[in-house]
């Protein structure tokens, strides 16, 4: 596997999908990976619960929230792969949605106020 060092999203999603055609042999179902989004999503929240909520960590689990959020990326970008979903693109189109959409709510909303 390359070294990831400063890449980018449509770098990262080739990279995705070199090891998982080459190391990996084949994309598993996309049913199959939203099952795996779901329970990479539920790793993330479980260290979210333990580290910044009211839970405490049960002895020698896994803590590591950065390889969590990583899993999620990964699988995410599986499942783009598989679908033809470009991220990069995506993720452009949706940050012009939310800021056409949202450019005066969150000024506006008074809980957000820090006054």
């Amino acid at each position: 596997m390359e070294h990831v060092d400063d890449i980018t999203l449509r770098e990262a999603q080739a990279m995705v999908d070199r090891w998982i055609t080459g190391i990996g042999q084949r994309y598993f179902s996309p049913l199959t990976n939203m099952a795996v989004l779901a329970e990479e999503t539920g790793e993330v929240a479980r260290i979210m619960a333990r580290q910044y909520g009211d839970q405490s960590f049960k002895p020698g689990e896994n803590c590591d929230l950065a390889d969590e959020l990583a899993d999620l990326l990964w699988v995410t970008m599986a499942i783009a792969n598989q679908t033809g979903v470009d991220l990069t693109d995506a993720l452009r189109a949706n940050i012009d949605k939310k800021t056409s959409r949202d450019a005066d709510r969150h000024k506006n909303n008074p809980k957000l106020r820090t006054s």
